[in-house]
């Protein structure tokens, strides 16, 4: 028998995902979101399959800790900044990039003592109305960092848009507006496109992006597929039958007894469940793939088992493999079974699922 739940993560589409993304954004520099956990897909194992991106961006400082102990070297940019003196002398220490969006990170840059001289990335908030200067505040933001005692090697501005997942959205352009009509004359290098923002339709002329999801080979879209952008998925999230039933018509199947039996039927039995990180929302007559044919989950989601209808599926035994995403089924199309987006089922898939490079 195969082993039961496993991520099976292809290094190869990871880097076929990168030169996608190059061929589409041209001279800009590429920085690789690989913050929780490279969105399910193993944060270091991600960054050393990528020596050929530009900088990685985590949110946070532990998450640069692990890639600098396992030796990579590329800038790492902390997308949530530090909030202690004492984080600070470890970015310091670590040499990471940091992203500077309150004023008391200005004022941790104020007072620290040393001379280690930091990337910063000066945000501005355009309307997500999450992180960042509000426009009315950003000059004077930018005034303080441009007088600390120990000059930034490099300032760097950046904003982050709310919807540019949904096409031709005007938001989209208003904040895109604002952002230029804040940064008019200064020169510094900018970031504005995360992953929808390279693929869409808005004109976004970075020096530097920021691919999450696409990286990974999901659509940000929810009305597209990843591969009408040239994306190949990354992850395959594989498990094994584990047992198979004879129902028969009238019988029910799982908690909540919530699927009835049309006829008389086979079920597949299969190690998987929302302990891996299944949503347990999953209705029926969502697909997994076996033995490479599509059949439907039967009856509730458990903690660690679905049940599978693979009636037209004869050849089907104990130990067969199923595919529950990944190439020949879509992720994106998964997520919408669920009624969720592809970022929320990656980012979910549990401590205990093993990762397997391929």
């Amino acid at each position: 028998m195969s082993r039961l739940i496993r991520a099976v993560i292809e290094p190869r589409a990871l880097r076929h995902n990168l030169t996608t993304i190059r061929e589409r954004v041209r001279r800009a520099r590429v920085m690789a979101v690989v913050k929780a956990n490279a969105y399910g897909h193993g944060l270091v194992p991600t960054a050393l399959s990528l020596p050929e991106a530009d900088a990685f961006a985590v949110a946070r400082l532990e998450e640069g800790l692990a890639l600098r102990a396992a030796g990579i070297t590329q800038p790492i940019v902390l997308l949530e900044g530090v909030f202690t003196a004492e984080q600070l002398l470890e970015a310091a220490r670590h040499g990471f990039d940091l992203v500077v969006h309150d004023a008391l990170q200005v004022e941790l840059l104020e007072e620290m003592s040393g001379a280690h001289r930091f990337v910063l990335w000066i945000k501005i908030d355009t309307g997500m109305n999450r992180l960042g200067f509000p426009p009315r505040e950003f000059a004077a933001a930018l005034e303080r960092v441009r007088r600390l005692k120990t000059a930034p090697l490099e300032i760097r501005l950046l904003t982050h848009l709310a919807c540019a997942d949904v096409r031709d959205n005007h938001m989209t352009n208003q904040q895109v507006g604002r952002f230029r009509e804040a940064i008019r004359g200064l020169g510094y290098s900018v970031s504005i496109a995360n992953s929808a923002g390279i693929f869409g339709s808005a004109q976004l002329a970075c020096d530097w992006v920021r691919p999450g999801l696409a990286l990974y080979g999901a659509t940000p879209f929810p009305d597209g597929s990843a591969a009408q952008l040239g994306l190949e998925p990354v992850m395959s999230l594989e498990s094994s039958v584990i047992a198979l039933r004879r129902v028969t018509a009238g019988e029910t199947v799982g908690y909540g007894a919530a699927w009835t039996a049309p006829r008389d039927s086979s079920i597949a039995i299969i190690a998987a469940g929302y302990g891996d990180g299944l949503p347990r929302n999953l209705p029926g007559g969502t697909p997994v793939l076996i033995a490479g044919a599509r059949a439907p989950i039967v009856g509730r989601v458990s903690m660690d088992m679905i049940a599978v209808d693979v009636s037209a599926l004869p050849e089907v035994h104990v130990g067969t493999n199923v595919v529950l995403w990944g190439p020949g089924l879509p992720v994106e199309e998964i997520a919408r079974h669920a009624g969720t987006i592809p970022y929320e089922l990656l980012c979910s898939v549990s401590q205990r699922v093993p990762l397997e490079l391929r």
